[in-house]
């Protein structure tokens, strides 16, 4: 579902970092994928829907090298600034507009990872087969997102496709994918300011296997 237009995270993007709330989820599901995925020093891996690296640089010790892929410029900016202010060696911000085509091509991947981004495309399915063919064999997906919510998360939900996942539903979807061993975990709550007062938000993380 979509309620009309599409967000501008060029905009946001400045002060993206300044929500307590949303540096808290990152590190959260972070660690989440940290414990579940037990990432190694060997693993080339991926953060599909990177914003800011908030996720990208708290898995960056933990592996060879990082890929970090977002459809937003001003995002991949600030990411950049980041970068370059920690003399970070293996980090490597790529853009790429998915919706429109883009494509990554020439490198597969060890570990795929991404944190809510899955609500803001409108195609699951295709969404689940790119990150198929963009794992290596043997290769794991960690994927975050809200479980299912009535809209009140987003507000206006300018740019929302999803109001959150069915976790059963989605492990099914990705099961017919071709992922295996498919597992879920709650990794993070958020509390927030809603119509009618403060609410917590669940959000799961999924692991699964090429």
């Amino acid at each position: 579902m979509n309620t009309g237009g599409q967000r501008d995270f060029n905009k946001e993007a400045a002060q993206w970092d300044q929500n307590p709330g949303r540096v808290k989820l990152a590190q959260d599901v972070a660690q989440a994928v940290i414990r579940e995925a037990l990432p190694t020093r060997e693993m080339d891996a991926l953060d599909f829907g990177c914003g800011t690296g908030l996720v990208t640089l708290a898995l960056q010790p933990h592996v060879k090298t990082i890929t970090a892929v977002d459809s937003s410029r001003g995002m991949l900016d600030v990411l950049e600034e980041k970068i370059k202010t920690q003399n970070l060696q293996n980090v490597y911000p790529r853009f790429a507009d998915f919706e429109k085509g883009d494509k990554i091509e020439g490198k597969k991947f060890h570990l795929l990872v991404s944190s809510m981004t899955m609500h803001h495309v409108a195609g699951t399915e295709g969404l689940l087969g790119m990150w198929y063919d963009l794992l290596l064999p043997g290769g794991i997906v960690c994927a975050a997102d809200l479980d299912t919510e009535d809209g009140s998360f987003h507000g206006d939900n300018t740019g929302v496709f999803h109001f959150g996942f069915d976790r059963n539903g989605l492990k099914e979807a990705m099961r017919k994918t071709g992922f295996s061993d498919l597992k879920d975990i709650t990794a993070s709550t958020m509390n927030r300011e809603v119509e009618g007062g403060k609410r917590d938000f669940t959000i799961f993380l999924i692991t699964g296997k090429k």
